[in-house]
Parts: structure tokens; sequence; C-alpha cells
């Protein structure tokens, strides 16, 4: 049973990249909603356009004939390596594209399950890349607690958090028409950057 469980764990992807492409290779695989199920944590939520629990949305989903592909292009990664935010490029078979950003968390037996999926369609896609960027979050100095203020105001649904070794932090809010906003922001060592910023102006396709 011991090497068993060694096998398996050396098998699950080792990083968020890596997870990302299992997940896609899985809609291929086995089915587009079958695969986002198994991907996804019991809190996970999608826009669908409104904030909703991604796996009481998907119960059920019978998965359509041929699923939707993608890739990562982007991965930013909190210090401890344990949380991850990856951005990239999605194409449908009808030949629609779109970008995607999903927030990655590594599982107490390292394996890996997103959290937080949305994207939007694009009039061009996004490049393809053999190997996605990767930045990890500086770890030679502590990063501030964030004093998020972006959630007053009149939204329909906002959250605001950071990982745990607080190098990594996300926000998004959602009107009451479906649009919204997500942003991430990574410590590299004086101050928080935003390296992504996506904003998705009525509700998605």
């Amino acid at each position: 049973m011991i090497l068993l469980a060694l096998a398996l764990q050396a098998a699950a992807p080792q990083t968020a990249v890596e997870a990302e492409r299992a997940f896609d290779r899985a809609a291929s695989e086995r089915g587009q909603w079958t695969a986002f199920r198994e991907f996804a944590a019991n809190d996970a939520v999608m826009f669908v356009p409104q904030q909703t629990n991604a796996q009481v949305w998907l119960k059920d989903r019978r998965d359509p004939p041929r699923p939707v592909r993608w890739q990562p292009i982007e991965s930013y990664v909190s210090c401890d390596g344990n949380v991850a935010v990856n951005t990239g490029g999605w194409a449908r078979p009808d030949g629609s594209v779109g970008y995607f950003t999903t927030l990655w968390f590594r599982q107490s037996n390292g394996a890996w399950k997103w959290t937080m999926d949305h994207g939007d369609v694009l009039a061009k896609p996004r490049p393809t890349v053999q190997q996605p960027k990767v930045r990890r979050a500086t770890c030679s100095t502590k990063p501030p607690e964030i004093a998020f203020d972006t959630c007053r105001g009149r939204w329909n649904r906002c959250r605001a958090e950071q990982s745990r070794d607080r190098s990594l932090a996300w926000h998004w809010r959602v009107e009451t028409n479906g649009a919204r906003h997500f942003d991430a922001r990574i410590w590299n060592g004086r101050t928080f950057e935003t390296v992504i910023e996506d904003n998705v102006t009525a509700a998605p396709q």
C-alpha cells in the first residue's frame, strides 16, 4: 500500500501548469464536464454569469460531443508553491476562441484542485507557447497583509484573498448583470505587482 501511494503521488501533477495540462487532457479523454468535476475543489466557483458553486452547477451535466481545448500561457505561484493562478487561451470546436484564468490550490495529498475558473471570448486567439511563463513570488522578504478596499460598494458578489504565506493575492467582483473583474497580484520583494487583470464587460457567451 505504501508503494502504491508513493506511485500515485509521483504520477500526480507536481505543478499548477502540469495540473492545467492534465485537466485539459482529461476533458479530451473523459469528457469536458467530467473533467471539470474531477479537478474542481468542493468549494470551487464558476461564473454563469453570476458566481455559483461549480460542483452544484456541474452535477449531472452531460459532456458535449467535443470539448473545449485550452493551454496555459502564464502561471503565477505563491512563494510556498501551494497556490497558483494560471491564464491562457481556449478554443471551442465551433472555432470561437477566448481566454481563461484559473486559481489552483495544492491539496494535503499533493494533488492540485482548481477553486475558481473564469474567462471570456476574444476576437483573436491568444498566442500558443511551447513552455508557459512561470513566475514565483519572492521569498526573501515577508509580504504584508493587504487591506483590501475593493469589495466596498454595490457589487452582487465580491471576494478578496491572499495565499497563506501572503505572497499571492487575488480579487474578483461581479455586478448584477454578470459583468466582472478579476485581478491577481504577486509579491516582488518590495510591493505587490499586478500580473493578471481581466475585465468581462458583459455576460460571457
